[in-house]
């Protein structure tokens, strides 16, 4: 028979369920988000009301009253004219799911960390972090309204790719933390790996989140649509720099130059691919860590292959959908392996006795 679990371990182990959860529930809407992006979806709930906002149209006037406000934003003049309600509601549909996740999302977090707040089972260091993480959500929520509204007047028929790209990751960042949190519970006693491994694999996490941030400038501007041939792009390996820099102030061309945001992506990839490999090669000369690196190595390989027939077929839905759900894949395995390497040694959680989480 197994001995049973002693409580401290228990209570350890739901906190770090629980954490899970909650980013299994990130990882979803990001799915969701990503679908809506590419459905053209998200403009489609033109108020953002948190509360009434939870029920979608429930009447058939309710609909017509839902269309009829979206019938008054650009998107639908200059893409959409002439679109059915059955066809509406589809979009709308993608919207409220995305909203509705994400709302969910904010109470499996809250819900169970206010009960183990009250249960004394999360210790004041590891407090004050999850209670920054809440805040990045609820002020992530305001983001997302805040991108949506972008795309509601004057003559924009999507979203600011500027507000995209830091609605996504923040996201992104928010998932990140608490996969950090939730691994540190789980401590790996032994001896620390050489720094230089610990800061490659932290520094390729960060990066990971960075590319998903020119990624997201990518989907902003339909970069993914222009120039689909590779390994050159515009004829070239390097394009012209009077191609890359034409807008002024010249940093412009970073977030609306269409060349230069595709570009900086492609090189950006490149470099993680490379560091990647050389990660690998360390990992493999010191017997460290070598399962971590491998897998990361396959995984940003595969990213990077995806990419590139995203790429030459003018991306197609459900090829740029399986790039955006592998690039989150790829920051999940980047982050896991950058904690397992950072934090090896096993301490104690005070309130409950059991494993502290580092702060």
């Amino acid at each position: 028979m197994h001995e049973a679990m002693p409580e401290s371990q228990s209570i350890t182990r739901a906190v770090q369920l629980w954490l899970l959860a909650a980013a299994a529930m990130i990882f979803l809407t990001l799915m969701v988000g990503g679908a809506t992006r590419l459905t053209e979806s998200g403009l489609s709930i033109v108020e953002w009301q948190p509360v009434s906002g939870v029920l979608p149209p429930m009447s058939e006037s309710a609909w017509q009253n839902a269309f009829k406000d979206y019938q008054a934003i650009p998107q639908y003049r200059e893409l959409n004219r002439g679109m059915s309600l059955d066809a509406f509601k589809i979009i709308y549909w993608w919207e409220w799911g995305h909203r509705m996740l994400a709302r969910l999302t904010g109470t499996v977090f809250l819900l169970p960390f206010l009960y183990f707040i009250w249960r004394g089972a999360i210790p004041p260091p590891l407090r004050r972090r999850l209670w920054l993480i809440f805040a990045g959500g609820a002020f992530l929520g305001a983001v997302g309204w805040w991108m949506v509204s972008s795309g509601l007047s004057g003559s924009r028929v999507s979203v600011s790719q500027y507000r995209l790209a830091f609605h996504l990751t923040l996201a992104c960042a928010i998932y990140a933390a608490i996969l950090w949190t939730a691994q540190q519970m789980t401590p790996e006693a032994g001896e620390a790996p050489p720094l230089r491994l610990r800061l490659g694999a932290l520094a390729l996490a960060a990066l990971v989140l960075l590319q998903i941030y020119l990624g997201a400038l990518v989907a902003g501007t339909n970069a993914g649509l222009a120039y689909n041939t590779w390994p050159l792009i515009d004829g070239a390996f390097v394009p012209s720099p009077q191609h890359l820099w034409f807008l002024s102030p010249a940093w412009r061309n970073l977030f609306e130059n269409v060349l230069t945001v595709q570009f900086d992506h492609r090189m950006l990839a490149y470099a993680i691919w490379l560091l990647v490999m050389m990660h690998l090669g360390d990992a493999w000369r010191l017997d460290r860590e070598l399962r971590g690196a491998l897998i990361l190595a396959v995984a940003v390989t595969l990213q990077a292959g995806l990419g590139i027939v995203t790429l030459v077929n003018q991306a197609p839905l459900p090829l740029a959908f399986a790039h955006q759900v592998m690039a989150i894949l790829v920051l999940t395995v980047a982050v896991l392996h950058a904690e397992r390497l950072w934090h090896r040694t096993e301490v104690r959680m005070p309130h409950v006795a059991a494993k502290e989480l580092r702060a």
